[in-house]
Order: structure tokens, then C-alpha cells, then sequence
């Protein structure tokens, strides 16, 4: 670990010295550990690597606007050229487009990442640890290789991906070093029941909106074992949403009674969707997002893809594939 750190910030230090700059960034959407992470290690960098220009790209959302360097994060519609891209809690292949063009031409490239399902081909450099609670929670070890204080700022960007990641501590992920970690967190003094209601509880009305159409909407199939949900554009603007309304809705299915895999379509396009998928444990839900398609993964309850078809292809097949995987399992 301390190698692959100290190569790393080396990386970096060298871009600068090339008068160049890098990039941080998580996958299309990206959610509170990728967030919290990609700004954590930006502010570890300008400490360590002072000089050296390092972008975050992606949309923060409400939930995250709050964030210490969240309201200067690159849109990854205007990402543009960069000597170094670092992808963050995810893959490179789930990258919005132009992000994905920056890291295609980029002269190195990084990751930093602890989902399982995640193909270390084509990177430079890889920080990957599948035991790790969170990609912030390794970020902190970076932090510590690198001797970086500890501060308040930093402390809320960290907590920020771990309590996401493992839900508030609450699931099976959360390790006795997990609750060490969010110790020293709290000794900085951050607002830690603030944080945790802003980033696990509060909704903008627009979300409520858009949860009570979804909820309303979803169906329950081979005998209330399969939660699906759909969202579609046109559902979004009804109410005013922000695809990062969305986050969590995923998991208010998944916590239904007698529900092992929950399912949420949201549509991206006219032939583009994403699915997020939640799994009690019976099902391998990061195993099923790669047998849609090889970009998917995650974690084997927590995972995602993106599918190229409509929205509504994508649904009739998932009924039917979903459904004969759950009586299989019976």
C-alpha cells in the first residue's frame, strides 16, 4: 500500500512538473463515496502535490452541494483533455462519455476502488482493496501514508463515504476498523447527526414527489420476492427532478418485507438506462449487473449497469429473466 501511494503521488507531482493536470472522477452519477472521495483526494493532493491543477468531475446533488469544493466540481459534459485521470469508486467502464474520452487519452491513468467485480485492465496505477468498507475509507490510509493532518473539512468528505457505503454503519460491510476510522472523524468535532441526515435521510419535495410516483408504480413479482421500479424522463420533469433524486429509492424497495432483490430502471435516454439493483443476499446482484452487460458490477448486494435499450425492452426482460432466476433459488 505504501508503494502503490508513494507511486501515486509521484504520478501526480510529475504532472505537474510537465505543466499539466489531472482529473478525479467517479462513474456516471456518481454517489455519496465517490463524491466524498474524489474531494477528499483533491484536498489531499493540493497538500501534498501544491501547484498541480486537480479537477473533480461529476454533479455533487443536493444531498452533496454542501461539500467543501463540491460547488467547483467539472460538469463531465465539459470534462475536457488531461495528462492524468484517477477513477474513483467505480470502473472506467461506466464513465459518462466525455469522461471517458478524457481517460482514453490520458498519458496515465489510476484507480482507486474496492468493489469486487471491478477489471484492473488498463490502468497505470491501481489502489484496489475488495476488503475495504469504502473508497473513502482507503482514501483515509492514503491520508495517513502520505502524513496529511486531519481536519474538519477533510473529516466530513470521508464520513461522507463511509457512512454511505455502509449505510450508517448498519450493514454487513461495517468492520470494528470501520467505526476506528469514523472515530478519529469525529474527534475533528464535524456535525456528524447533521451529516448523516443530510446524506442518508433528507429529500428534497421534488424526490418525495418522484418516490411516491415510483412507489406507487412498482411491482411486486414471484410472490413479493422482486421489488422493479421504473423512472422515466418524462416522470422527472413532471415533478422537477434531478436524477439525483433518486438516490436511496432502490433501497426503500429492497427494505420491503419478504423482498430479496430490488430493482430500479431509471431512463437515461431513448435508448439508454440504468439500473440499480440491491440484494437481501440470495442473489449476487454484482454478478447478475456484469451478466447484463460486461460493464456492470458492484458489490454481490449492491450494484449497477447501464444498458443500451429502451426503457421499456429493458423492463420486459428483466421480468422474465428476474423472476425465473428467484424460483430457481426456491
Amino acid at each position: 500500500m505504501v508503494e502503490i501511494a508513494e507511486r501515486l503521488l509521484e504520478s501526480v507531482r510529475e504532472t505537474g512538473r510537465r505543466g499539466g493536470a489531472v482529473l478525479l472522477t467517479g462513474p456516471e452519477g456518481p454517489d455519496g463515496d465517490s463524491i466524498g472521495a474524489c474531494l477528499a483526494l483533491q484536498r489531499l493532493l493540493a497538500t501534498r502535490a501544491p501547484g498541480v491543477r486537480v479537477d473533480v468531475a461529476g454533479a455533487p446533488g443536493a444531498r452533496y452541494a454542501w461539500l467543501p469544493g463540491a460547488s467547483e466540481m467539472v460538469p463531465d459534459a465539459e470534462v475536457g483533455t488531461y495528462d492524468g485521470v484517477i477513477v474513483l469508486d467505480g470502473d472506467r467502464k461506466r464513465l459518462y462519455p466525455p469522461v471517458a474520452r478524457a481517460f482514453a487519452g490520458a498519458r496515465w491513468t489510476g484507480i482507486v476502488d474496492h468493489h469486487r467485480s471491478t477489471d484492473l485492465a488498463g490502468y497505470t496505477l491501481a489502489f484496489f482493496d475488495p476488503s475495504a468498507e469504502s473508497t473513502c475509507g482507503m482514501v483515509y490510509t492514503l491520508l495517513e501514508a502520505w502524513g496529511v493532518p486531519l481536519d474538519p473539512d477533510l473529516a466530513a468528505m470521508l464520513y461522507v463515504g463511509i457512512i454511505f457505503d455502509t449505510g450508517g454503519f448498519r450493514y454487513s460491510n461495517t468492520a470494528a476498523s470501520t467505526h476506528r476510522v469514523a472515530a478519529k472523524l469525529l474527534e475533528t468535532g464535524i456535525d456528524h447527526a447533521r451529516i448523516m441526515l443530510k446524506v442518508l435521510v433528507e429529500r428534497r419535495p421534488q424526490a418525495l414527489r418522484l418516490l411516491a410516483r415510483m412507489l406507487d408504480e412498482a411491482e411486486f413479482l414471484a410472490g413479493g420476492r422482486l421489488a422493479l421500479a421504473t423512472c422515466t424522463e418524462a416522470m422527472r420533469r413532471e415533478v422537477g427532478a434531478e436524477e439525483s433524486d433518486l438516490e436511496g429509492v432502490v433501497d426503500v424497495l429492497q427494505h420491503a418485507e419478504g423482498v430479496d432483490l430490488a430493482v430500479v430502471v431509471v431512463e437515461r435516454g431513448p435508448a439508454r438506462v440504468k439500473l440499480s439493483l440491491r440484494s437481501s443476499g440470495r442473489v449476487d446482484v454484482a454478478a447478475l449487473a456484469h451478466a447484463l452487460d460486461a460493464g456492470g458490477g458492484g458489490h454481490a448486494k449492491a450494484a449497477g449497469v447501464v444498458l443500451l435499450a429502451p426503457v421499456a425492452d429493458v423492463r420486459a426482460r428483466l421480468r422474465t429473466m428476474l423472476v425465473n432466476r428467484l424460483e430457481a433459488l426456491q
